[in-house]
């Protein structure tokens, strides 16, 4: 037997709600945003302000998101990626949960104050997402396909293994360090 709710689903899948509705009001939803931050079309003055061209980029954006709608392997595209996404997001929210399960400081859990881990965990999440767009486009299979076809194991193994020790080595010189440890003293001041 089918539920009320899953049979809701279904009608507004047959509707067209996440074929054309949802990825439409998506790519118009973040195209126009870009458009008014970024103010391609320029502004135009009113009342001494300047305001970014809606009309603009209200049509360029509609325009736009007609043609994504348009191509049902864009639209497949983007609800296989949001989907991969939203997962990681869900994995980002459950292992920040596990580190402040863990936390046994006094002070609530803050991330800003993990220092380098910070970073890191930023890389790794900005290569996840790279990775799901890319995996999404075929991309991904494309470059395992090169990889293992031009290069040996060996030498592969050997590129990441000197890259890994170039890494290790420049953290434990300091190199990542963004600070200038030389003393500067100001203009005019003696050094006697």
């Amino acid at each position: 037997m089918v539920s009320m709710f899953r049979g809701v689903i279904g009608f507004l899948d047959k509707l067209g709600i996440y074929d054309v509705v949802l990825p439409f009001l998506l790519v118009f939803t973040v195209v126009y945003a870009i458009l008014e931050k970024t103010k391609i079309f320029g502004t135009e003055r009113i009342d001494g302000t300047d305001y970014p061209k809606k009309n603009l980029n209200s049509i360029t954006a509609f325009v736009m998101a007609f043609f994504v709608v348009a191509s049902t392997k864009l639209v497949a595209i983007i609800s296989a990626a949001l989907a991969n996404f939203v997962l990681l997001l869900l994995l980002i929210v459950t292992f920040l949960m596990a580190v402040g399960a863990m936390y046994s400081g006094k002070d609530e859990f803050d991330i800003e104050k993990a220092g380098m881990w910070k970073h890191v965990f930023i890389a790794i999440a900005a290569v996840s997402v790279l990775a799901i767009f890319l995996n999404q486009l075929g991309y991904l299979t494309l470059i395992y396909n090169f990889v293992m076809q031009n290069f040996q194991a060996q030498w592969f193994g050997a590129i990441v293994f000197v890259a890994l020790i170039i890494l290790f080595m420049m953290w434990i010189t300091g190199s990542f360090d963004k600070k200038d440890h030389k003393e500067t003293k100001p203009e005019g001041e003696d050094n006697s």
